[in-house]
Parts: structure tokens; sequence; C-alpha cells
């Protein structure tokens, strides 16, 4: 009891009047604020911003990586697509791939517990819809059935180039002078190439392709921009699940009016452009777009008609032509005055 009576004696005094003699009882400590103090759990935690990025060094290497792997994914795609028409027609190829890779997302979506994007990201999932999922992949089956796949493969060199201009419409970001020289002098080396193993001469499938062309930019720029908002892998993955109403009763018509003859290659093709360019090489393009600005990795895709006419010769058995390494050499050279150009 005395312990406690002196040591609430201040206390007491606090009333005499010379308070300026009489020590003021400590202020109590404030309480921590709820912001400070909550644990904001995994759901607030992607709702929120993101979390400090690495070291620009670090985090550009990072991206640069995540885009060529996607860009490996994607020069993949037209050989796949050329073995999955051994076995489907192109209109249930183009279903049925949508379908299964949708089913692959839903199922990480579901895994995750990932919360229905935002009203306001609705009209930018569709551009990625129609862009992406749909838009592209129809256009080019459609044009593989009357061109090569080195053809075809001019689709992919003004890709780059085609998404670097919408994007800076769309985001108002400027690349430098140094940029669009290196970004047009890529695209000159691309077309030059491809339209020489060509002859020249337009196919009648162009027109799919050059459809292609804008759509997929369109898909790529919104995609980009939709990834520094929410993980990119549920930007893909939302974009294919919003399509599953049309894609499901295409892939029943489909499959009842053109006739299926299972092969071997046909099953790989079909499980590659699903899982593989897809769904998985959309996930690291857009995370690495998002980490390193969508004109920067659109440029890494000038690799791509190069790659894709590696993988020509050694799935299809096509040759190599001759151009291939020099056209190789002045691709390299021009990505890497893109990825050193500053905006």
């Amino acid at each position: 009891m005395r312990a406690h009576d002196s040591a609430t004696a201040p206390t007491t005094i606090a009333v005499a009047p010379a308070p300026a003699a009489v020590p003021a009882p400590p202020a109590p400590a404030p309480a921590p604020s709820p912001a400070a103090s909550a644990d904001p759990g995994p759901a607030a935690v992607l709702a929120s911003s993101p979390a400090p990025a690495p070291a620009p060094g670090r985090a550009g290497r990072q991206g640069v990586l995540l885009a060529a792997l996607g860009v490996v994914a994607f020069s993949l795609t037209f050989p796949s697509t050329v073995w999955g028409l051994e076995s489907f027609g192109p209109w249930s190829l183009v279903a049925v791939r949508s379908v299964l890779a949708a089913l692959i997302a839903g199922a990480f979506l579901l895994a995750g517990r990932v919360p229905l994007p935002d009203r306001r990201h609705l009209p930018g999932l569709a551009v990625v819809a129609g862009g992406v999922v749909i838009g592209f992949p129809l256009l080019t089956t459609l044009a593989l059935r009357t061109s090569t796949t080195s053809h075809a493969a001019v689709v992919v060199g003004l890709l780059p180039l085609t998404t670097a201009v919408l994007a800076a419409l769309r985001t108002g970001r400027r690349p430098s002078r140094a940029f669009w020289a290196a970004a047009v002098a890529g695209a000159a080396v691309v077309l030059a190439f491809t339209v020489q193993q060509s002859g020249g001469a337009l196919s009648a499938g162009d027109l799919y392709l050059f459809g292609a062309l804008l759509v997929c930019a369109a898909g790529y720029t919104e995609g980009g921009r939709l990834a520094r908002l929410m993980p990119g892998w549920q930007v893909i993955g939302w974009a294919l699940v919003l399509c599953l109403p049309l894609t499901l009763p295409a892939s029943a018509a489909a499959l009842a009016l053109e006739p299926v003859r299972l092969t071997a290659h046909g099953v790989v093709g079909l499980v590659w452009v699903a899982a593989g360019s897809t769904f998985f090489g959309l996930y690291v393009w857009y995370r690495g777009m998002a980490a390193i600005g969508i004109p920067r990795a659109s440029q890494l895709q000038l690799a791509q008609p190069l790659l894709t006419l590696v993988w020509a010769v050694l799935v299809l058995g096509e040759s190599l032509p001759a151009a291939a390494p020099l056209a190789a050499v002045g691709v390299l050279v021009c990505i890497a005055a893109t990825q050193r150009a500053k905006d």
C-alpha cells in the first residue's frame, strides 16, 4: 500500500496551486494505428500496391529473362499449330486449345482463391481475350492452312514495332529516338529476311496474318498495362475464363462438324498451344512486360521469327535458309540497342 500511495502521489498533488513545480504524469503511449498493426493478409497484399521492387538492374534482368522465356514459348506456336492441324480442323483446334488453357487457368485461380477482377478491369480483359485468346490463334491457324511456317513469321516480324506504337499511344510512354531507330531497323531486317525467303509474293493467307498482327498487338498492350495492376498469370487466366461461354459451345460445334484424326503429333501440338503458348507463355510474357515496360519487351520478339525457323527445321524438317545466321546477328544487334535505349 505504501508503494502504491507513493506511486500515485504525483497525480494527487497535480491539483496544487503551483502546477509548474509538480511533475506532470507520464503521457500514455500512443496506440498503434490499425493500418500499422493489422496484418494485411494475402488478399490485401494482392489488392494493394506492389511491394518495393528489387534494385533496377536486378529487376530489369528478371524482366528481360521472363519476356525472353515467353518469346521462346511463342516461337513454338506455329510448328505446334502445324502439328495440331494433322488431327483437328482449324476451328476445332482454336476452340479446344482455348478451353484447355481456360481449365488450367481456372484451376490455378481456384487453388489461389483469387477474387473476381474489378469491374474496371473487365474492358481491358476483353481486349486481351479478343486479341491473344481468340483473334490471333484463329487468324494465324486459318493462315497456316495455305502459308508456310517461315512465311507466317512475317506477322511476328512486324509485331514488335506495332506493339510499341500501340503501347506509346495507350500508355503515354514515349521511348527515345534511339529506341525507335533500333526498333524500325530490327523490323526491316526481319521483313527483308522473311520476304526474301517467300520470294516476294503475297500468299492468300496474308490478310489473316495482318489481321492477327493488329489484334495481337492490342492484346499485348492491354495485357501489359493490366499486369501492372494484377499478377500476370491472373491477367491471362481471367481472359481465358471469360472466353469460356464462347469457346465451350464453339468446341462442341466445331468437333461435330470437322473430322478429328488423332495422331501423336496432333495431340502434342494441341497440348503445347494450350498449355505452353497460351497459358505459360503469356504468363511469363506479361510479367516481363510489367517489369521492363511494353516497348522494351516487345522488341525481344524480333528474335521470334528466327527461333520459329529453327524449330521448323528441328520439328518439321524444313531446311534452314543460308541467310538466317546473318539475319540473326542483325536482329540481336537491334534488340541490344532497344534494351539499352532510355525512355
